[in-house]
């Protein structure tokens, strides 16, 4: 089989991994500047699936980089049945706590007014670091979707 953009052990495949780790660690970031966060649980969960993610696209990229290094396939059947399960683990992860956060900023900026009264929260932030944790997922989508391709053929 030919390499799919984004496979393990490519450039692309690298680049993928840099941009899932780049983007989860933006979003904690982000998270984490605006003050009041840790008052809301969906706001901590993401801070948590995104460091997840970020630890396991860290740790994938590495893989990429020895991979490269060595000039070495990565398309073993267990190597990439673990890659699957870490991803599909990671992606729904990263999903719920994108989708939790976003109806909580929802929430707040639309229906309580919480952004424009009295407490003024940071709903800016919140909502940026929210759209960083969905660009986080549609990039571990491509990457299980990749990956999933890949263990079928392999």
């Amino acid at each position: 089989m030919k390499d799919l953009l984004g496979s393990p052990g490519t450039v692309s495949g690298l680049l993928l991994r840099i941009g899932q780790c780049l983007f989860a660690a933006g979003s904690i970031g982000v998270m984490v500047s605006a003050l009041g966060f840790s008052n809301f649980t969906a706001y901590c969960y993401l801070i948590a699936s995104m460091g997840l993610q970020a630890l396991w696209s860290f740790g994938l990229a590495c893989l990429d980089i020895y991979a490269l290094r060595i000039k070495r396939d990565l398309r073993n059947p267990v190597l990439v049945s673990l890659f699957v399960v870490g991803d599909w683990v990671t992606a729904t992860l990263s999903l719920a706590a994108a989708c939790s956060s976003g109806g909580i900023a929802v929430l707040y900026a639309k229906d309580l007014k919480f952004c424009t009264g009295p407490t003024h929260l940071p709903c800016n932030r919140f909502e940026l670091s929210i759209a960083l944790a969905f660009v986080t997922w549609f990039l571990i989508a491509m990457s299980s979707h990749v990956m999933f391709w890949i263990l079928a053929s392999v």
